[in-house]
């Protein structure tokens, strides 16, 4: 099965931007969300990306993250523009369905810490 790698992460100030990598070990014709998940939280959709191209977000994160995938390179990334401190969390991405719910294996993910 299609395993991930994330990259990215790091520390960053308020109102701040980064940009993560999710790197697949192969091709999927899949769906692909971004996941994150806060220190004493549960793990919740940030948002979904089909092999088309077309997106959904969570609601707490439109307008200020972007997910795009490149499928040449197995790769699907996010955009985080306007960081605030609560997105602070360990980010992953996964194989999901079409309401976004996590199909595959965890990767290790990546850390995204906002500092207020």
């Amino acid at each position: 099965q299609v395993q991930f790698v994330e990259s990215g992460g790091g520390l960053v100030q308020a109102g701040g931007s980064l940009s993560l990598s999710c790197a697949a070990t192969g091709s999927t014709f899949n769906a692909i969300g971004w996941y994150r998940q806060a220190p004493g939280k549960q793990r919740e959709l940030v948002g979904v990306i089909t092999w088309g191209g077309n997106t959904n977000y969570a609601d707490s994160v439109k307008g200020r993250f972007t997910i795009s995938r490149d499928n040449a390179k197995n790769t699907v990334y996010l955009q985080m523009n306007s960081l605030k401190f609560e997105d602070t969390a360990g980010y992953y991405c996964n194989l999901a369905s079409a309401r976004g719910a996590p199909l595959g294996y965890w990767g290790q993910g990546t850390q995204v810490t906002v500092s207020s």
